[in-house]
């Protein structure tokens, strides 16, 4: 079966997997006390700026944990977009690791802007019998496949700081808003003044393990106490060179981007041959598409396609492609959605 469900069921680059073989050679210390570990973090400062700290962990959940944990306390609380990963596919993990409330908003689109974000702050923010908020999340791209560009992390990371609040960015798919943008990886991070950011690269194209990520002043802030969450959290590698050295693969040259804008044409190439009558459920900017489609052809489509319904009532399914995606096996797709709505 075809897979379009998620770009985690795609197979590993032979980049990555040629750099695990290559530091799979002798002993070096553990634990991220490795030459691997030090030059995957030099690699990233390259991108995000000397003053980038990070902290290498083993999935996208554990680096939004460790994240908002180490910039947040137990009687603070999160402000994100109710389709937020940390607010839907967590299984509750911020909550029960972090002990961090989730503020989910409302928002046709997966964004927030001021406009959204203000009425929490001003109802909470003070108010001794709530948690107050401390962190706003975001994630770009978002859980809708809609992208933030710089003036608009700008314009949010500013009315943010206004407020004395901090701002965290889940990147798991940023490889791809920062090429459907054209931009570098900084100008939707540590240059538009996000303070935290959960790097992924398991669904760009490497094994596993994401980085949490920390700029600037808030850098400082967490350097001495990163580590101890990190490792009380259970989220410390022992062999820490396999996840390290796979960013060094990822991210010292542009397979990042390689990879990224491959995803993100071949997404372009599905849309571009949807059949009339099919629409869209929102912008499809990345690598994620939402369309909806006519309840009686989901499942037959399914038994030859691996996809998600995404709201079942409405008939809305999100298809995923990704870094391997063959235009073949879009073509694959576009075949069986004419023959079945025609």
């Amino acid at each position: 079966m075809k897979g379009f469900a998620s770009d985690n069921y795609a197979g590993v680059h032979p980049a990555i997997m040629e750099r695990l073989a290559r530091v799979n050679v002798g002993h070096v210390p553990s634990y991220g006390e490795d030459p691997y570990t030090d030059a995957a973090v030099e690699t990233l400062r390259e991108h995000f700026g000397s003053d980038t700290h990070v902290r290498f962990v083993f999935n996208g959940t554990a680096a939004n944990i460790l994240c908002l944990d180490a910039l947040a306390t137990d009687y603070e609380s999160v402000i994100c977009a109710d389709s937020a990963h940390i607010n839907t596919d967590e299984c509750g993990a911020p909550e029960k690791i972090a002990r961090l409330k989730m503020n989910p908003i409302a928002t046709p689109t997966g964004k927030l802007c001021a406009e959204a974000i203000a009425p929490v702050i001003d109802h909470f923010q003070g108010f001794e019998h709530g948690r107050q908020p401390r962190v706003v999340s975001i994630s770009n791209v978002t859980e809708l496949g809609t992208i933030y560009t710089p003036d608009e992390l700008k314009e949010l990371a500013e009315y943010v700081h206004s407020r004395g609040l901090l701002l965290h960015c889940d990147g798991a798919r940023l490889a791809n808003a920062a090429a459907a943008l054209g931009v570098s990886l900084a100008a939707l991070s540590s240059e538009a003044g996000v303070d935290a950011l959960s790097l992924g690269g398991t669904k760009n194209g490497m094994m596993c393990g994401e980085a949490a990520l920390w700029f600037g002043e808030t850098a400082a802030m967490v350097r001495d106490t990163s580590f101890l969450l990190r490792k009380s959290s259970g989220m410390l590698g022992s062999k820490m060179r396999y996840i390290s050295a796979q960013f060094s693969a990822m991210f010292e040259g542009d397979l990042w981007l390689e990879c990224a804008r491959h995803a993100n044409k071949m997404a372009q190439r599905l849309i571009d041959g949807l059949p009339a009558g099919v629409e869209l459920a929102y912008p499809s900017q990345a690598n994620e598409i939402f369309a909806y489609l006519p309840q009686e052809i989901i499942a037959p489509l399914q038994e030859e396609f691996h996809f998600y319904t995404w709201d079942e009532p409405s008939g809305c399914v999100r298809w995923v492609v990704s870094w391997d995606t063959t235009e073949e096996e879009v073509d694959s797709l576009l075949k069986a959605l004419h023959e079945v709505c025609s």
